[in-house]
This record gives structure tokens, C-alpha cells and sequence, in this order.
């Protein structure tokens, strides 16, 4: 029986990706999700006839979660692939789908597809292992040669982890210990069988560990750029308070929230949170001074572009020559000039002059 072979990703996120690699990387990820798909099934009919069939429900609930967020994705790559008629944009598209995070799958929206599919193959590794379904597992040399790769691949996603690397050093020392036990003769299936079982439960916690690591990174740059963009904002927001205060009488009364008392932007998952809390706050406080501080100088614009409209009204209908209409200009344009601004004076009187340029009727039976 041949296994499934997981595809190699092309490019990287946000490039793109050129369409021969994309044309071999579906046709890779097709024949994966096949196959994949298949052992699953005998996996799950195996675990079915098991003594405890509970014993393997929640990795296999699992696995087959991650085989659906998978399918669901390698069909969005077809719908946006369109059999080849693919521009740089929809290429790039494409890179996101492949290197973002999946939507859906219990655990899958913390993982890209490439990792899904690593951590697919990790849970059938440790489900083919407990199940003795593996047809190779007679075959010590391979399966320590397997375990060996798996080691590898955790160190790698371990990173600088102490915690990690120090689970994956004493996961390598007990693989040592088998393997010079097997070349002395013993009968090691055993041990190895609970070996592989953890390596593979190892790897899976590692991917899901790495992805949440990435997600609280891009999450940390996100909210750095929001509070350095709220911060840029506050030199022209306070120059808008003190031009509102000048310029207008009974001006707001809000203070200008000051984002350096927030501190340094954290970096646990719990902190990180309730500072992108704190942080959301303090945006709707800068918008809520910027509003109540732009309202009376936009109003205060507003009525000198009326009042001009207005007196250009009151000399086309002949009202500019009534010494009413010609008092109620001035005094109306004395209180929208004046400084500091009565923003509800200034209203009532151009109002009052809008009224005094009406359009007076023309009286019955006059000739045109």
C-alpha cells in the first residue's frame, strides 16, 4: 500500500505564484485529499471494531474536521484557478488561500492549508500507529526512520521554545534508547508503537502551537500600527481643539485621550487582548472629540457659504434694497465673522435672513 504524500506548497503568502507550480500543486493536493480520504475511512471502520471505539473518536473527529477544511479550500483553489485562466491578481489570490488560515474545522481556523495537511497526516500517523493498522509496522527500520523525520520536523517547529525544545529532546532521547535496544535484538514494538504515538501527538500540539504563535504576532503588529496611527493623530487633533476653542463660543468640553498612557503593547495572548480592548476605547474617544470638535467649525463654514447664497438670492429678487433685509445681512454676517463664534446666535440669525429674502408674492391680476 502506498501512502499519501503531502504536496509542497509553492511560493509564499501575498506573491504570486506562478501558474505551473499551482497547476502541479492541485494536481499534488487532488491526489493527497483522495488518498487521504480513503485511509480515513478504513481508519474509522478499524476504530469502529476496536474493544474502545471512544478511544479514537476524538482524533478521528478531528482528522476528518481537517480533511473537510481542506477539501472546502482545495475547491476554492479550483473555483479561482478556472481551468488555467489565472492573472497575476487571481495568482496571488490563490497564494493567500494556500498560506492564509483556513475558515472552518474543529481547529482549523488557527492553521494555513499547508499545515493542516501536516497536521492531517500527524493524527493518521498516530490513529494508523494505535490501531495497528500500519502495513509497514513490521518494518522496525522504517518506522524508526519515520519517527527520526518527525523528530526533525518538531525541533524545526519548536523554534526557540525552551518548553518545546526540551519535550522534543526528551522524545529523541527515548527514540536513542530504542534504537540500541533493536540493534542489541530486543523486541522493542512496544515502546515504539508508544513512541510514535507521542512524537505524532507532539507534532500535531507544535503546529497548532507554531500557527497560534503567528497569529499572536500578526495580531501584536496589527494593534502596534493601530496605536503608532493613533498616536500620529494626536498633534493634529489637539491643533483642531485649540482652533475650536479660539473660533468658537461655548466650545465642547473633551479631553484629547492620550495613547502613551496605554504603555507598551504586550506580548501574551491575555494582555494583547485586553490592550486591543483598551486601545479600541481610546480610538472611539479620538473620534468622538474629533466629531465634537469638527461639528461647530464645519457649521460655522456652512453658514457664511449660506449667507452668501442668501444675499446673492436677496439682490436677483430685488429684497437687498429693503433696509430690513440689508440690517439683517450685516447683523447676520457680524455674528458668523465674529470670534469667538455663537454658533446658536449665528444659526438664528442667518436663518432669520434666509426668511427676510424670500421671494415675495405677486399680488392677483398683475401683468407679467
Amino acid at each position: 500500500m502506498t501512502r499519501a504524500v503531502a504536496p509542497e506548497a509553492p511560493g509564499r503568502l501575498g506573491e504570486a505564484i506562478p501558474a505551473a507550480e499551482l497547476l502541479a500543486y492541485l494536481g499534488a493536493l487532488e491526489t493527497w485529499l483522495d488518498e487521504r480520504r480513503t485511509e480515513l475511512d478504513r481508519l474509522d471502520a478499524a476504530a469502529q471494531a476496536a474493544a474502545t471505539p471512544d478511544a479514537y473518536t476524538a482524533d478521528l473527529v478531528l482528522a476528518l474536521s481537517l480533511w473537510q477544511a481542506i477539501r472546502g479550500r482545495a475547491d476554492e483553489l479550483r473555483v479561482t484557478w478556472d481551468s488555467g485562466r489565472v492573472d497575476a491578481v487571481a495568482r496571488e489570490k490563490m497564494s493567500v488561500l494556500v498560506w492564509g488560515r483556513l475558515d472552518s474545522g474543529s481547529g482549523a481556523a488557527l492553521v494555513s492549508l499547508v499545515e493542516a495537511v501536516k497536521l492531517c497526516d500527524a493524527l493518521v500517523v498516530q490513529l494508523r500507529t494505535r490501531l495497528s493498522f500500519d502495513p509497514h509496522t513490521a518494518d522496525q527500520v522504517a518506522r524508526l526512520r519515520g519517527v527520526r523525520a518527525e523528530l526533525v520536523r518538531c525541533e524545526d517547529l519548536a523554534g526557540s521554545d525552551p518548553d518545546a525544545r526540551g519535550r522534543v529532546a526528551a522524545l529523541r532521547e527515548r527514540l536513542e534508547r530504542l534504537v540500541a535496544q533493536a540493534e542489541r535484538g530486543a523486541d522493542v514494538s512496544g515502546p515504539l508503537a508508544e513512541l510514535e504515538a507521542e512524537v505524532a501527538r507532539a507534532e500535531r500540539d507544535l503546529i497548532v502551537a507554531s500557527a497560534q504563535r503567528r497569529e499572536l504576532s500578526r495580531d501584536r503588529t496589527r494593534t502596534t500600527e493601530r496605536r503608532d496611527a493613533l498616536e500620529a493623530r494626536e498633534p493634529a487633533l489637539r491643533e483642531l481643539v485649540a482652533r475650536c476653542r479660539r473660533e468658537v463660543a461655548h466650545p465642547p468640553r473633551l479631553a484629547v485621550p492620550d495613547v502613551s498612557r496605554l504603555g507598551p503593547v504586550p506580548d501574551s495572548r491575555f494582555e494583547l487582548d485586553a490592550y486591543a480592548a483598551r486601545l479600541d476605547a481610546v480610538e472611539r474617544a479620538v473620534k468622538a472629540v474629533e466629531s465634537a470638535y469638527t461639528a461647530p467649525l464645519r457649521e460655522r463654514a456652512e453658514l457664511r457659504y449660506s449667507l452668501d447664497r442668501l444675499a446673492e438670492r436677496a439682490r436677483t429678487n430685488g429684497r437687498s434694497s429693503s433696509p430690513t433685509v440689508r440690517s439683517g445681512l450685516l447683523e447676520a454676517r457680524e455674528a458668523v465673522e465674529a470670534t469667538p463664534c455663537d454658533i446658536t446666535l449665528a444659526r438664528f440669525l442667518v436663518e432669520q435672513y434666509q426668511f427676510l429674502t424670500r421671494d415675495l408674492p405677486t399680488p392677483e391680476g398683475a401683468s407679467s
